[in-house]
């Protein structure tokens, strides 16, 4: 590859992501395909967020036991989602993807939340999809393709934890796959790559320069990759004074902190420092309201209609929602009048 090549490699897929910011001044990205409204990482809720008009949509992704990138949060199958082949709920955790194929994995319903639980009372508006399954990462691209969208970006998390290797494959294999499908697809110019598991990102650094790298972080009382350095790659906080210049030595080019954590003063020192502000997971509007007077860069939400109406009270640009689905096409989930149940 002549030098000339390399650079425009290494330029051209950052580009696009300063044109995404420039355009819309705002990243709007979709928590899981949005899944305040529609059932979490699945096609509906990809589908659900293309009408609504969103600059990206965020998903997490784990693989099968056959080396296929899905589309899940969990490394394990969530009993408070998923229902078996027999229609029943899983009564507790249930085997970890990585031991499954893609055949048997199929064989799962996640279209709907687990009547009762805390998980479905944190999402009352959600509306279920009987019969969804866990979706591919290629199945995804082609959906977006198929509907003709040519602007929406892919924030790609690998979950991956140091702490359970059993569950997942080594950073650099899990990297590597998922780029295989991005390449597959010519979609390196609209993906970014996250982890909480910043081995992840050190492989991508290596394989994908060229590729945006999103350094998620928290430090909450119920999760804190900053507090241990097996998941920062082995860098300290305590040596970088702040967590901007933390993610900034690990070569960050975006910081994607957990919105509790963050202030005014933080956003500003990480914008200085050429890192854009792309907080997590902002539901309600107050919070909604107190980010964007921060002045962030993006906010990641499950309810990203809820983020939209707060950005039109601003005068705030709007991404474009894709064209609406011909027939035969994923369509936008139909709420079931009570007693019933969606078939949809």
């Amino acid at each position: 590859m002549n030098f000339s090549l390399r650079i425009r490699r290494f330029i051209t897929p950052i580009a696009a992501l300063l044109m995404t910011v420039t355009a819309h001044a705002f990243d709007l990205q979709a928590h899981r395909g949005g899944r305040g409204l529609a059932p979490e990482n699945t096609l509906s809720a990809f589908s659900h967020a293309l009408n609504l008009g969103v600059t990206t949509l965020e998903l997490d992704t784990v693989l099968t036991a056959d080396g296929v990138v899905v589309i899940s949060h969990d490394a394990v199958l969530n009993p408070n989602l998923t229902r078996g082949p027999d229609g029943q709920w899983l009564e507790g955790p249930g085997p970890a993807i990585r031991t499954l194929t893609l055949a048997q994995l199929k064989q799962f319903d996640v279209g709907r939340l687990k009547p009762g639980t805390r998980y479905a009372q944190g999402q009352p508006e959600q509306r279920p999809v009987d019969g969804e399954r866990i979706p591919t990462l290629d199945e995804l691209f082609a959906l977006v393709k198929q509907r003709g969208d040519t602007q929406v970006r892919f924030n790609i998390e690998t979950k991956v934890s140091p702490l359970q290797p059993e569950w997942t494959p080594e950073p650099q294999a899990f990297v590597e796959a998922v780029l295989a499908v991005v390449r597959q697809h010519g979609l390196e110019q609209r993906v970014t790559l996250q982890s909480f598991d910043w081995r992840t990102l050190q492989a991508a650094r290596q394989l994908a320069p060229y590729l945006p790298r999103v350094h998620l972080s928290s430090q909450q009382s119920w999760g804190n990759n900053l507090a241990d350095p097996r998941w920062t790659g082995g860098l300290n906080l305590a040596d970088h004074r702040s967590v901007p210049r933390l993610v900034r030595a690990a070569g960050g080019m975006v910081w994607s902190p957990y919105f509790g954590d963050v202030t005014e003063a933080l956003v500003k020192e990480a914008q200085a420092l050429g890192l854009p502000v792309v907080v997590w997971t902002v539901n309600e509007p107050a919070q909604i309201d107190a980010m964007l007077a921060l002045g962030v860069d993006g906010i990641i939400s499950d309810r990203p209609d809820r983020v939209r109406a707060a950005m039109a009270e601003r005068g705030m640009a709007l991404p474009e929602p894709a064209t609406p689905p011909a027939d035969g096409r994923k369509r936008v989930p139909v709420k079931p009048r009570p007693g019933t149940q969606s078939t949809e």
